[in-house]
């Protein structure tokens, strides 16, 4: 399968490209790459250093499918440059849908987020329930999925929310609660928590690049939406995660803390025969194993807000 990926030297796309290549798939992949490219070379993928709002000036006749992971990609880089996330976010997607249908994509999977949600006190948040988006954010994101429903009519849509992911990346995040809790344990000896009742859902990384295969894989879904995400657990709870593998202190901050709670239920991807692997404990495993390796670097780029900051001019401008 011939697949166009957006945003492939990211966190995810860092793993999910390479297993792809694995299968004999042949890879174009898009990324204007701000942090930097860590995918292997190959001979089946094609790295282009490009914008998807000049998505446009790609010359290539079809590809089988769309896998649409760019974006800005957090809360706090979104807030940096409003107009730039919304930019990114809805005229690029945009701008990617017609270019999909105009060289006959047959296949659109598109990375959302869980955080569309935003507060949700209900046990099992499905996808039936409304979306109340409390950051800019969650608001592209939600944006996003209505543009691109509006498409299903020319080509297969899949629209993925995936929990907090977590576990280890050629091009890591240290800022997802998992990994940063983690990191700061095996560096510090020291968890900050920040508020920690709060619940978060959560992925594995391995999981979730496990289910973009499975949506390549079969042809056709009940539905257009679904939710990805199989742990529910309080920040508190996944620091002591942390803490029975490492030891370490945890510090408990009561103010000014991110206040999002909401859970995740899966339960619509299970039906359709996907049978996750992996949980948060195996991602500690791996990256306090990977660590203790002494390969677990230290790479300015793998801070993504501190990162985008300098990739942004003081004067407004942007890269």
């Amino acid at each position: 399968m011939k697949i166009l990926i957006t945003g492939g030297c990211g966190y995810k796309g860092s793993v999910l490209i390479p297993k792809l290549l694995d299968l004999n798939h042949k890879i174009i992949n898009v990324d204007t790459m701000w942090f930097g490219n860590f995918l292997p070379k190959h001979k089946n993928l094609k790295n282009i250093k490009l914008d998807i709002r000049d998505i446009d000036k790609i010359k290539i006749n079809s590809v089988d499918a769309i896998i649409h992971l760019a974006s800005i990609a957090n809360d706090p880089m979104s807030d940096l440059d409003e107009s730039l996330s919304w930019e990114v976010g809805a005229l690029g997607t945009f701008k990617l849908l017609n270019f999909a249908k105009k060289i006959g994509v047959k296949k659109f999977i598109y990375a959302s987020s869980g955080s569309v949600y935003g507060i949700k006190k209900e046990k099992k948040v499905t996808e039936e329930l409304s979306l109340k988006p409390i950051s800019l954010y969650n608001k592209t994101k939600m944006i996003c999925e209505r543009v691109i429903l509006s498409y299903k009519k020319h080509f297969d849509v899949i629209i993925i929310r995936p929990a907090t992911v977590c576990g280890f990346s050629p091009r890591m995040r240290f800022d997802l609660t998992v990994n940063a809790l983690t990191v700061s344990a095996l560096n510090n000896k020291l968890i900050n928590v920040n508020g920690g009742d709060q619940i978060r859902p959560n992925v594995n990384i391995q999981d979730l690049v496990d289910v973009y295969l499975f949506f390549l894989k079969n042809k056709k879904f009940k539905h257009n939406i679904y939710n990805v995400g199989f742990e529910n657990l309080s920040v508190l709870k996944i620091a002591k995660k942390v803490q029975s593998k490492i030891e370490c202190k945890i510090k408990i901050n009561k103010k000014n803390f991110d206040p999002r709670s909401y859970r995740l239920d899966s339960s619509r991807l299970l039906k359709e025969g996907f049978n996750p692997k992996k949980k948060i404990d195996y991602a500690i495993h791996e990256l306090i194993s990977i660590y203790d390796q002494k390969k677990l670097k230290n790479n300015p780029r793998f801070y993504s807000i501190n990162w985008l900051k300098t990739k942004i001019l003081k004067n407004g401008s942007k890269i």
